[in-house]
Formats: structure tokens, sequence, C-alpha cells
């Protein structure tokens, strides 16, 4: 659905950006599942540097989460496209803060490692396909429609 004007290419990129920081957060749900396969790991070789910087300075997450959200989402200036995709990076990141408080619930019940690791792999897998349908959909200059997610961004995004 491309609406509210077209997209030009560097607004697709800079609308892909965005993605960088549920992609990045949820890297740590993905343990289990590059230790079982290894060469998965290859795929997130790039953002390693990206992933010291993050982990390294602390409250990064507080500070990039805020920075979207009153720089970029609330400016009017911006166009729609970028704003409404990193409304849903946004989006993405509270769900998987929500799923850490999950697992953390889940990790106090005695003998529950596969369930942990089931969720875990679950969570990973999930929003790695979201980013990735969402940076696609993105590239090609449409509004990437992720259900129950997308509502709410287009409740926030005018």
């Amino acid at each position: 659905m491309a609406w509210r004007g077209s997209t030009t290419f560097p607004d697709r990129v800079l609308a892909c950006l965005p993605y960088l920081l549920p992609l990045i957060e949820v890297f740590a749900f993905g343990q289990f599942l590059m230790n079982d396969f290894p060469f998965l790991g290859l795929i997130f070789l790039p953002l390693l540097p990206l992933l010291k910087i993050y982990y390294g300075v602390r409250y990064a997450g507080l500070i990039i989460f805020f920075a979207l959200w009153l720089l970029v989402v609330r400016n009017e200036n911006i166009a729609h496209f970028i704003r409404f995709n990193t409304m849903q990076a946004i989006i993405l990141d509270i769900v998987i803060f929500l799923c850490g408080i999950l697992t953390d619930l889940v990790r106090l019940v005695p003998g529950s490692g596969f369930a942990i690791q089931t969720l875990e792999t679950t969570i990973f897998l999930g929003i790695v396909a979201a980013v990735v349908y969402s940076v696609a959909q993105s590239l090609m200059g449409k509004y990437a429609e992720i259900p129950a997610v997308s509502d709410a961004v287009h409740m926030q995004v005018r």
C-alpha cells in the first residue's frame, strides 16, 4: 500500500535503518539457535560492531528509543513513510521488551530449560521475520503491514 505520496530511494533506505534497533535487541534471544546452527552467526557478523557499541554504552537502547520517538516519529517535517517505519521498529522493540519479561517469568519455573529455549527461539525467529519483511517492503516503497503492530502504528503516526 503506497499512499501519502510516493517515496524516493533515500526515503526507502532511511525507512530501513530503524529496524536495526529490534534486530540488535532480539540478537540475545537467538543464542540457542546460533549455538545449534553456527553458520547463522555469519549472517549477523556485519552487526557485530553495532552490537559492541550498543551493549557497551549504558542505556544506549533507551537513548536510541527516545531519539527515534522524539526526533523522527513526532517530527511532521519528515516523510510519513519514514515515520511509519520508525514507529513500527519502535513497537517491535517494545514487543521484544515484553517478551523478555515473559522469558524472565518462565525462568522462575524449575526445570524450564526446554521451554525457555523454545520460547526464545520462537521470539527470535518471529522478530527476524518481521524485520526482514518490513525492510523488504520498505525497499520496494510499500508500507509493511504486520497484524496488530501496524494498527498500533497507524494510531500513533498521523
